[in-house]
């Protein structure tokens, strides 16, 4: 009886006419099947993203994070986003290799002709290039973070755009804590150090915001006035600036525009204020 496949030899593939059409079931094993899947490396959620440099004008490639590679696992209260794999925020500032023009993703194409000259100047003009490497440490990062800032500082950015440059920052080095081998010898003077860096930079993004929403309007860095207000008053109950937090939780409450689930989380922090404010009055008695 003539193969399911038989007169393929007319057309020069005679050596398919005898292929089975249903395969037997292969067994655990073959091919790889019903062995472990290899174990993901931070290299492999990332990838090389071409950009054009709105300061020199030449073309670069900055390692970018594979968004859908990585699952979100949560927030911290401050908003700061927690992702399973790799942290995002390493990754979230472009730098120019070749004269030193750093920003957050978000603002990198935005630069104005007075604010390119002043980059120029005060930063091309001395920059030395770095190696590029596969994968950044949190102290890579860090880097690349202060030169944002010092490139934000330059080219006279709004306040926004400094504050959320902090905050990010305070991000970044809360990650690094967390990262911290905890059996390190100085493991106790490495944590407190990056604890008061954080302190540091997230007091910077409280004045910078608070700044900001008295000269810019909204959408500020891809917020809305309730989720910046809310940021705010995370941030000034920390410093134990109650008043600036109360007044600002008080006006989500009220606000048309927060959305419901806007309103639970500052209903929490209404507590968590009153809550604080009295531990505080019950230590000075």
């Amino acid at each position: 009886m003539a193969g399911l496949l038989s007169g393929l030899e007319q057309f020069g593939l005679s050596n398919l006419e005898s292929m089975d059409l249903y395969e037997a079931p292969k067994k655990a094993g073959e091919n790889g099947e019903g062995k472990e899947a290899p174990v993901m490396q931070e290299q492999d959620y990332l990838f090389d993203k071409s950009f054009t440099c709105p300061i020199c004008d030449k073309e670069f490639k900055a390692r970018t994070v594979k968004i859908g590679k990585v699952k979100l696992s949560g927030t911290d209260l401050d908003l700061r986003p927690k992702y399973d794999q790799v942290d995002l925020l390493k990754y979230d500032i472009i730098m120019c290799p070749h004269c030193g023009y750093a920003a957050l993703s978000r603002f990198f194409k935005f630069v104005t002709s007075p604010q390119a000259k002043n980059i120029q100047k005060a930063i091309s003009a001395s920059f030395k290039p770095q190696p590029e490497k596969e994968t950044y440490t949190y102290d890579d990062a860090l880097e690349r973070y202060k030169l944002t800032l010092a490139n934000a500082i330059v080219k006279q950015a709004k306040p926004s755009e400094k504050a959320y440059i902090c905050l990010k920052t305070a991000w970044l080095l809360r990650g690094k804590g967390e990262h911290l081998d905890q059996n390190a010898p100085d493991y106790a003077e490495q944590k407190k150090q990056v604890d008061t860096e954080e302190n540091e930079f997230l007091h910077n993004a409280l004045e910078g915001f608070l700044a900001a929403r008295q000269t810019e309007s909204f959408p500020m860095c891809g917020m809305d006035e309730p989720t910046v207000d809310y940021l705010i008053s995370v941030i000034a109950m920390r410093f134990e600036q109650f008043d600036v937090a109360s007044r600002l939780i008080a006006g989500i409450l009220t606000s048309p525009t927060a959305n419901p689930r806007m309103k639970d989380k500052a209903r929490m922090i209404k507590e968590m204020i009153v809550k604080k404010i009295k531990e505080r009055n019950a230590a000075k008695k």
